[in-house]
């Protein structure tokens, strides 16, 4: 399968390293991260949207996590250096009937024999999202994201993918 949003399909605008960051989530990734939540809902999977578009501010406090503030770490990338901070990233958790939020990746709810999780990394990918879990260096289980052909150093350097709104059923655009 053809990546549906890959740079075949979006068209990719240099517009130099003085290009301003965005400061919401791409229309594309929203609109498959509603398609996700909702294809996930239609297994009897319950998913929350954990985070998505992130400030360099803010992705700088999460790099302090677990280093000079408390808790574990979370993160490798400092602002700047997430496809979060592009617009281009969201986390999922799973919410159990007791609405409680879990990272819990051998979790069945739907009871079916497969693991949530693995169900709903099956559907982002196919919807056109990398999985954080696929990464050789340092896994990040919740994380999904968008690349449209581009690199975290093409963003950083102006590139970005247009401000397209994909619609269709993925179906139509394979």
């Amino acid at each position: 399968m053809q990546n549906p949003i890959g740079s075949s399909l979006l068209n990719i605008f240099n517009i130099g390293s003085s290009a301003p960051i965005p400061t919401e989530l791409h229309p594309v990734v929203r609109e498959r991260s509603n398609q996700l939540v909702q294809q996930a809902a239609d297994k009897g999977i319950v998913i929350v949207i954990t985070d998505d578009f992130r400030s360099a501010e803010d992705q700088d406090r999460l790099y302090e996590q677990g280093r000079t503030a408390a808790g574990s770490i979370v993160t490798h990338a400092r602002g700047g250096e997430s496809f979060h901070n592009f617009g281009l990233a969201i986390d999922f958790a799973i919410k159990t009937p007791s609405e409680n939020v879990i990272w819990d990746m051998n979790y069945d709810g739907n009871q079916n024999g497969k693991s949530d999780w693995t169900e709903v990394v099956e559907i982002a990918k196919t919807l056109g999202f990398e999985w954080g879990g696929d990464w050789v260096q340092f896994k990040d289980y919740p994380h999904l994201q968008m690349n449209f052909g581009l690199t975290l150093a093409d963003l950083q350097n102006g590139k970005r993918p247009a401000d397209l709104s994909l619609t269709a059923d993925t179906d139509e655009i394979k």
